[in-house]
């Protein structure tokens, strides 16, 4: 039996991922701020700290940790994707990265819109961990420009980070989902904002259909097994190959 942490296991993708690794034997303790073994507010960075220190004191050693806490878009704090969806997932994966043991595993959720931002200046602020300046910029950044930045962000520093990580034994992947109908994208497309967009990006995904939260967990479940102890730094598409339609030239 496996022990696993995870950010956000109370619907969508974590709570599919939880529930596929423990009808498996596995043990999931999840950190969310509800709902979760572990209640804490990931966009408040000394709660963050507490969650952290607590996982560290019950949980010294464990198999993996799986970053799934996200918001979307339409948050009404745009400031707050930023500190949810980069800073959160950075703050725990660096906080309990030595708690990981040795072939231990690191999955991020990203997104097939990180490379809809265009705003390099955001991305940069993230990438130096520059929360002051980040914020400064989410001021004059819409609801996607910072989902897609923090996603982004999250894809980019994976891919910094994970070759010492793999030289200490521990393999770090992203994956980048296209659209799934979870109750967080449902409330997106119910949005004034952005409703018809979202209509007209699902009807755009090649395979046919909206992804659901199993197709993602599925992938995660994979990630962690024996199967892919060669798979390291990899941000992999989730997405019924929606991203490879937009940008078929586009490697990263």
């Amino acid at each position: 039996m496996a022990t696993y942490i995870m950010t956000g296991g109370a619907s969508g993708i974590g709570a599919a991922t939880r529930q596929l690794l423990t009808d498996q034997g596995d043990k999931v303790v999840t950190l969310d701020i509800r709902n979760a073994d572990i209640l804490a507010d990931l966009s408040d960075e000394s709660a963050r700290e507490a969650a952290i220190a607590k996982v560290r004191h019950d949980f010294p050693s464990v198999d993996g940790l799986i970053t799934s806490a996200g918001v979307a878009s339409h948050f009404p704090e745009p400031d707050k994707i930023l500190t949810i969806n980069y800073f959160g997932t950075r703050a725990l994966v660096e906080g309990l990265v030595d708690t990981i043991k040795p072939g231990g595993r690191i999955i991020a959720i990203s997104s097939n819109s990180a490379p809809m931002c265009h705003n390099e200046s955001l991305v940069t602020a993230l990438l130096d961990n520059d929360l002051n300046r980040a914020r400064e910029l989410a001021k004059t950044s819409n609801g996607h420009e910072c989902y897609a930045g923090s996603k982004q962000a999250v894809a980019r520093w994976m891919r910094r980070i994970a070759p010492d990580y793999a030289r200490r034994g521990i393999s770090f992947n992203a994956i980048a989902p296209g659209y799934i109908e979870t109750p967080m994208t449902e409330a997106v497309a119910k949005s004034e904002a952005y409703g018809s967009a979202i209509q007209e990006f699902v009807a755009s995904i090649p395979i046919g259909r909206a992804g659901q939260p199993n197709d993602v967990a599925q992938l995660i479940r994979f990630l962690l097994s024996p199967e892919a102890a060669f798979i390291a730094g990899s941000l992999i598409y989730c997405d019924g190959a929606h991203d490879a339609m937009m940008r078929a030239e586009g490697l990263f």
